[in-house]
């Protein structure tokens, strides 16, 4: 669970406990993953509902910003308002001011990267992946023990070598693909690249 202090108009900080399935039920909408996009990108900054309604457009459309027309602009902007954006507010991951039109990250928000791992496609999710290549080095080190052919024509120390080179190479690639697919990061969300 992510502990998160939000600060009300009088003063005192009371604790929001913001659960994970709260935190899954955000994200489980893509207009608010994309504002969520949109928030991490501005950090620590607010950002106004409009500016957030034209770029969720943009991108929901395939389109430049410029691009968009008044209508397409307008149904997001009504749906941030009316539902998405209170809903992320009273979850505690923004703080929506309706009146002033801004919205602004709260430190929840930071947490937000430890529940994503998307998955495009037909990828399979890192966890799995490496729950296979440590089932193949487990399987690879008992044929080693074993001494089994053709596993006996190079050295354990090969083996034990080509084991940890797997495992680094596979770390690597991890972490330059979760670099690229961190929300916030790109100049597009993660799923539109």
């Amino acid at each position: 669970m992510a502990s998160v202090q939000q600060v009300d108009g009088g003063g005192s900080e009371p604790a929001t406990e913001v659960s994970e399935d709260e935190l899954f039920e955000v994200l489980a909408n893509q207009r608010r993953r994309f504002a969520v996009h949109l928030l991490k990108r501005e950090e620590p900054d607010s950002i106004a509902i409009g500016d957030m309604a034209e770029q969720i457009a943009a991108w929901e459309n395939g389109i430049e910003t410029a691009e968009i027309t008044g209508a397409e602009r307008k149904r997001v902007y009504t749906a941030l308002q009316q539902s998405h954006l209170p809903k992320m507010d009273n979850v505690g991951v923004v703080d929506f001011n309706k009146d002033r039109g801004v919205v602004e990250p709260t430190p929840a928000l930071q947490n937000v990267d430890l529940y994503m791992d998307v998955v495009e496609g037909r990828e399979i999710p890192w966890s799995t992946y490496y729950l296979g290549i440590s089932g193949v080095a487990v399987a690879l080190t008992g044929a080693v023990w074993l001494d089994a052919w053709p596993f006996v024509l190079l050295s354990d120390m090969a083996w034990m070598i080509a084991i940890v080179v797997a495992f680094t190479f596979s770390a690597i690639t991890h972490k330059y693909y979760t670099a690229e697919m961190k929300v916030g990061e790109p100049e597009e969300p993660p799923e539109l690249t």
